[in-house]
């Protein structure tokens, strides 16, 4: 599965207005507690993953098979779903959605403790983990996610060095300018948006808190208009904008294909693609595949400097969650935080480990050299964020809006600029007054 973080927001707020009324007030509020003796947990789980590559491939056996050897009467079946967010979603409406699930985006954080089951507190499991405070409610954590990711570029080094361009654009306008030098110096596309597909444009909106380096950037557009003159949305969906207009993405972005520009990235056909850390190692692989050098594949942050520094959001993937319905619920707990803790996980898919002592992946190395300096959100609006944004059908975590921005910028759609991101912020705003936020 190729979605991951992205989907679980991208699906989830377009599915929000449906709702998700469930079955779980009977049980809410249980713990599922880590267990004292691991000879003595017993029981069948299933999980529901996203990872349908690694359940096919026979990986996520193998971590079964590792964690058997410490939980060895513990049985794991997976079930990797392709349309997750949609079926979990009907799932849901039962008790029957797994033993350890990934929380879809579906959910209301409010609704955390009728669904899931609780981990512990936010101040026990903030003193080993990151992002514990994007699943808490009233004190207590309800998910927890294996790897944490960030948005960024990514980039084909040789292609970039070919166009004579070295270091890493510190403004939008020099941004531009490089891809311009792409252009006219390379055979590259300069940018891929991969319209057709719709989620990748969603990554646009992880834009939000690296353009100021404000760890309260979150709670900014859930108190303010996210396309204020100088706000980090603003300037994000200009530069891309800039981008189709200018000529510096693929011809007819209808046409575009995901599956292919990870191989077209890795052999120097397309320049860019403002994704995230978790795609690193499938367009690796791609070139691994296509014959490339996968060292080619680079990673750079949003071109904009806060004091002569750039920043980078770090936040969860996907958040694994015990069933508060699971009868195995020790058995499943077990699974989570051996899965967190001792499967390498994160190393294995060179992303961010959950684990606060836990060293930065060797890919982000050139993150460390050049002193990007990384922030967790401040998430405690996030819901607030969430709820605007449903009712008021912009839909920042959905693929319409940007595919409304690329059509302006490529003229298939009639206006300005100025006019539709000021629409949006109209409509946002409006919002906001009628919630009372």
């Amino acid at each position: 599965m190729n979605r991951r973080h992205i989907l679980a927001l991208a699906v989830g707020s377009a599915l929000l207005a449906a709702g998700c009324t469930g079955t779980g007030g009977t049980s809410k509020g249980a713990a599922a507690e880590a267990p004292d003796d691991p000879a003595k947990v017993t029981g069948t789980i299933k999980v529901l993953t996203v990872r349908t590559d690694l359940v096919q491939d026979g990986t996520m056996d193998e971590y079964a098979a590792e964690f058997n050897k410490i939980y060895p009467k513990v049985k794991v079946k997976f079930e990797a779903l392709t349309n997750y967010e949609a079926e979990v979603k009907i799932r849901m409406n039962t008790e029957n959605y797994g033993d350890v699930l990934m929380i879809p985006g579906v959910i209301k954080k409010s609704d955390y403790p009728k669904f899931f089951a609780s981990l512990g507190t936010v101040a026990e499991r903030g003193e080993k983990y990151r992002f514990t405070d994007y699943t808490a409610v009233d004190g207590k954590v309800y998910g927890q996610t294996a790897d944490g990711v960030m948005p960024g570029f990514l980039y084909n080094k040789r292609v970039w060095q070919e166009a004579g361009v070295t270091d890493w654009p510190t403004t939008p306008d020099e941004f531009l300018a490089a891809l311009k030098a792409i252009k006219s110096r390379t055979d590259a596309i300069p940018y891929y948006t991969n319209f057709a597909a719709g989620w990748p444009l969603t990554s646009w909106t992880f834009v939000n808190g690296t353009v100021h380096c404000d760890p309260r950037a979150t709670t900014k557009i859930a108190e303010g208009n996210p396309w204020a003159e100088g706000a980090d949305l603003r300037v994000g969906d200009t530069l891309l904008y800039d981008i189709v207009h200018e000529g510096l993405a693929e011809k007819d972005p209808t046409t575009s294909n995901w599956e292919a520009s990870k191989g077209q990235l890795a052999k120097g056909q397309i320049a860019t693609q403002w994704l995230g850390t978790w795609a690193i190692i499938q367009f690796r692989d791609a070139a691994k595949k296509a014959g490339a050098d996968p060292d080619d594949i680079g990673f750079m942050p949003f071109p904009a400097q806060t004091g002569g520094t750039f920043c980078a959001t770090v936040g969860p993937d996907y958040n694994q969650a015990v069933n508060v319905h699971s009868k195995h619920k020790e058995a499943a707990r077990a699974w989570l935080d051996w899965f967190t803790d001792k499967s390498g996980y994160a190393d294995d898919n060179l992303a961010i480990s959950p684990l606060k002592d836990a060293p930065m992946p060797t890919v982000l190395k050139p993150y460390e050299e050049q002193g990007v300096k990384l922030i967790e959100l401040d998430d405690s609006k996030g819901a607030e964020v969430k709820a605007i944004d449903t009712e008021s059908e912009v839909g920042i975590n959905t693929p319409d809006y940007r595919q409304e921005l690329v059509d302006l910028a490529r003229g298939a759609k009639k206006g300005s600029l100025d006019d539709y991101l000021k629409s949006l912020g109209q409509k946002w705003t409006e919002t906001q007054k009628n919630m009372g936020s």
